[in-house]
């Protein structure tokens, strides 16, 4: 009998993978998600629910005979912060009860490296303290603090923390950058982007998931950083873009003023970007991915920059069909506010 596995946050960036990855394995995909589920590709191929993963009655009926529940679904950093803490505190509470109430094998939560805020230490292994940067990182923290409850009770609980991952349908905070390459922009960076940053292809992540949904239980029942193995710069990143592009140039700008300006306009309602984004893209930030290369034998294939241009061809090729697509998702192309002016008068 195949697999069954409830995917939530199917609609996303992440649970498209997913879904798409486990229809090619032939295994029972089941998609959860508050949001439609639009991906001409998959449908017919995916049993969906358009649900709330905090509606625990909904939850235990969907799960019932499941081998794996993956979660994925979250309330993203620009949602408001009482519905963060509901939908990924609350949600995640919900869909453990439910798990721990019809006895399914494997639980996967996905959290983020958001919850190491800004750490002094690199590469940061697992163990580093947790202490999430805004309202979203926070969240996490804390459900993840739930997962370790839910253990105690007998349920299997792996949680990954993938460094921000790119790939295919990606777009988000994103949508900004590539928009601005794509227009031949010049690209202004916070600080003098020598800091050294990691990012993690989709894909890869996905074959992550499937490793540990399927590792003995004593290495599934655990927590490990999921990163790209071979990264660089902020300033190599954007310059991998550029080159491909053929047209603009890297504009460093100082990074206090800077910020100072986007906290301003993020509390006016005025930019898209949020707190740890523009806290963190100015420093080092990687993570250790030794534990999970040893206990599950997985090698990422791809490097930050590759999978960032991977990313944005899929941009190019499909700009003109995302550009209506207007939302704060990871899938959505996001209203660039004051960005989009100031982008179109200095750069």
């Amino acid at each position: 009998m195949s697999e069954r596995w409830v995917v939530t946050g199917a609609s996303g960036f992440l649970g498209y993978h997913m879904c798409k990855f486990l229809v090619k394995k032939r295994v029972k995909c089941i998609g959860v998600d508050i949001n439609p589920f639009e991906f001409e590709d998959l449908k017919g191929k995916v049993e969906f629910y358009r649900a709330d993963i905090r509606d625990f009655e909904k939850m235990k009926e969907i799960t019932r005979g499941a081998d794996v529940i993956m979660h994925g679904a979250a309330a993203l950093p620009r949602w408001p912060k009482d519905k963060i803490w509901d939908v990924n505190v609350n949600g995640t509470k919900t869909l453990l009860e439910a798990a721990l109430t019809n006895r399914v094998p494997r639980f996967i939560f996905i959290s983020t490296t958001a919850v190491y805020g800004i750490p002094r230490v690199h590469p940061i292994a697992e163990d580093y303290p947790l202490t999430g940067v805004g309202p979203y990182g926070e969240s996490k923290v804390a459900a993840e603090r739930l997962c370790e409850e839910y253990r105690k009770k007998g349920l299997i609980v792996s949680i990954l923390r993938p460094k921000t991952f790119v790939g295919s349908v990606r777009l988000g905070i994103f949508s900004i950058l590539f928009d601005w390459v794509y227009r031949g922009k010049n690209i202004p960076i916070i600080g003098s982007g020598n800091n050294r940053y990691q990012l993690l292809d989709v894909d890869d992540l996905v074959e992550a998931i499937w490793l540990v949904a399927h590792a003995p239980p004593e290495i599934a029942n655990d927590v490990y950083n999921v990163g790209a193995e071979k990264f660089g710069t902020i300033r190599t990143h954007v310059q991998t873009l550029l080159d491909y592009r053929g047209r603009g140039r890297i504009i460093p700008l100082p990074a206090l003023p800077i910020k100072i300006a986007l906290r301003i306009l993020e509390k006016l309602g005025l930019s898209p970007l949020y707190e740890w984004a523009y806290e963190t893209v100015d420093k080092d930030h990687y993570v250790s991915i030794e534990k999970i290369k040893k206990k599950l034998g997985w090698k990422p294939r791809k490097s930050s920059e590759e999978a960032l241009l991977d990313s944005y061809r899929w941009y190019e090729k499909h700009r003109n069909d995302v550009e209506g697509k207007r939302g704060v998702t990871h899938t959505a192309q996001w209203d660039e506010g004051v960005l989009g002016i100031i982008r179109d008068l200095f750069f």
